[in-house]
């Protein structure tokens, strides 16, 4: 059978690896991605996944070359994934509408945030510390994986069933970044804390620092709406991101 050569970059990952244990490909800090095919067109188009809400990760798990756990990938690093493949299967130029206007941005311009390894607590481990600002309380927390969002998104999906007015959301994805509150690690006393002395303000002020010091790739851009006045604005990631036709 004839072999068939196809071309692949590498996508530098913003986490920079530092996150990943030893021995892990990811801590290269880097993986090998091939070229969208026809093949990747039908995992866009299959209407399964696309009413699963699984479209993206089977594209992107399809798309990786290096034999990495895509369960490890820090959410980060995964966009910075989902950036590269749409660049590398339909080129830098992705335009959208948004308010009646048809708007172009060019994808290689967008910003990407590497990580401060100064912030780590101890080497090859996805552990930080925040002194929440208005209690004094002490808390460590990670940044969250695929496997971690998968988690919180069954959670999230649970509750709804149960009162589909209760999703908890926010308490929900807090639980699972926390790791420890004034030095116990106990899950049950994170999920009290949470539930219950856990401050609107002081939640806030976490939620702040843990974007601020989240690599990835910021996909907001800047929108000039009336002439000398611009807003942000988030560029949609959705089916046409990939197949603007579609």
């Amino acid at each position: 059978m004839a072999e068939f050569k196809l071309p692949t970059e590498t996508v530098e990952l913003p986490s920079k690896g530092l996150l990943y244990p030893e021995g892990s490909p990811l801590a290269e800090g880097k993986i090998e991605m091939k070229y969208m095919t026809a093949k990747e067109e039908d995992i866009l188009t299959n209407q399964n996944y696309i009413r699963q809400g699984t479209v993206i990760d089977k594209l992107l798990r399809s798309l990786v070359v290096s034999k990495i756990n895509f369960d490890d990938l820090l959410i980060g690093d995964k966009d910075a994934i989902l950036i590269a493949s749409r660049i590398l299967g339909y080129g830098k130029d992705y335009t959208f509408t948004y308010s009646g206007e048809s708007i172009t941005t060019d994808l290689t311009e967008l910003n990407e945030k590497f990580l401060d390894e100064s912030l780590i607590l101890s080497p090859r481990t996805n552990e930080f510390a925040f002194e929440l600002p208005h209690s004094g309380n002490k808390i460590t927390f990670k940044l969250l994986t695929q496997k971690d969002d998968s988690i919180i998104e069954k959670e999230i999906a649970g509750y709804k069933k149960l009162n589909k007015n209760e999703g908890k959301e926010l308490t929900t994805r807090m639980k699972h970044m926390i790791l420890s509150v004034n030095g116990d690690s106990e899950r049950s006393t994170i999920s009290s804390f949470v539930d219950n002395a856990f401050l609107a303000k002081d939640a806030r002020a976490f939620r702040e620092y843990y974007n601020q010091i989240n690599p990835g790739i910021n996909t907001t851009i800047q929108y000039e709406f009336i002439e000398g006045m611009e807003e942000d604005l988030e560029i949609p990631i959705n089916a046409t991101f990939f197949w603007p036709d579609f």
